[in-house]
């Protein structure tokens, strides 16, 4: 299981997925062009010294994407999916697409996309923080996938 982030624009936002994709010890590919220099010290901030632990594949664009991960299945986080995460079957070899946070992701990635699913929220929220949203959602994919981390022993 992998997390995607489309173009993202908020170095804030990519460091805690980074964080996070470290964290629960899932790769991360991230589709160019970013919004910010991938360098950004506001990145390096937000993903602490977690970065040096992430599985990150950078592609150029996302053709690069598509090439590289040919037959792959996506699976879209869009407040336009009609489904629910937690009704969704998640697979471990699933990619968990997340679009961008001005403008998700334009309507070609949303017909590649094998599946589409949202967080269902109360009105009139509109939607969560990209960063939230991929959190309960690879949360969700990862313990429908039996794929947590291990729970720590006693001391």
């Amino acid at each position: 299981m992998r997390l995607v982030l489309f173009q993202p624009d908020i170095p804030q936002n990519a460091g805690a997925m980074m964080r996070l994709a470290a964290c629960l010890g899932v790769g991360l590919d991230l589709i160019e062009p970013c919004g910010f220099v991938l360098d950004d010290r506001k990145l390096r901030r937000a993903g602490m010294d977690y970065l040096a632990q992430v599985d990150l594949i950078r592609h150029a664009s996302w053709d690069a994407f598509r090439a590289a991960r040919p037959g792959a299945r996506l699976v879209l986080l869009t407040t336009r999916a009609r489904q629910s995460y937690t009704a969704f079957a998640f697979r471990p070899d699933d990619l968990i697409l997340v679009g961008r946070e001005s403008a998700g992701v334009p309507e070609a990635v949303h017909q590649a996309a094998t599946a589409a699913v949202l967080v269902p929220l109360r009105p009139p929220a509109r939607s969560l923080n990209v960063a939230l949203a991929a959190a309960l959602v690879l949360g969700e994919a990862l313990r429908q996938t039996d794929a947590l981390p291990p729970v720590p022993g006693p001391p």
